[in-house]
């Protein structure tokens, strides 16, 4: 829940049209409102996926958008928790979702947010073994 309150924190404070219903979160997951953007659902979705993370495009109330597009994301955080990330993680990875849909120019950015995806990842394995087996 703390994880996912970050994320909300740092969306919330990403301007650019970047909002989350509600305010913030209660829950294991954020929904980022995107109707104010540049951006909709499926371009975020795709934006995301380039770089390493996995969201889901969503509707919004009263969404304007259909639903291949939608006018927002899902954010889900338990996958990141079961994995193990701190709350300071759960930060980086809100900061990193807020500059991939804020960013104008996304072309120039996105090799340095993917390795900042990277690192998170690098540092939270999903199998121990798997990391063994590498080296």
């Amino acid at each position: 829940l703390d994880g996912a309150r970050a994320i909300a924190s740092e969306l919330l404070s990403a301007g650019a049209g970047v909002s989350v219903l509600t305010g913030g979160t209660d829950v294991h997951l954020v929904l980022c409102d995107l109707r104010e953007s540049e951006l909709d659902g499926k371009q975020a979705e795709d934006r995301l996926h380039s770089i390493g993370i996995t969201v889901n495009r969503n509707a919004v109330p009263f969404d304007p958008r259909p639903p291949m597009e939608a006018s927002g994301l899902r954010v889900g955080t338990p996958a990141l928790a079961t994995r193990g990330l701190g709350l300071s993680d759960f930060v980086e990875v809100g900061r990193v979702l807020a500059e991939s849909l804020t960013s104008e120019d996304f072309g120039a950015v996105s090799d340095s947010l993917a390795a900042r995806v990277s690192a998170v990842v690098e540092r939270y394995p999903l199998y121990d073994v798997l990391v063994a087996d590498a080296a």
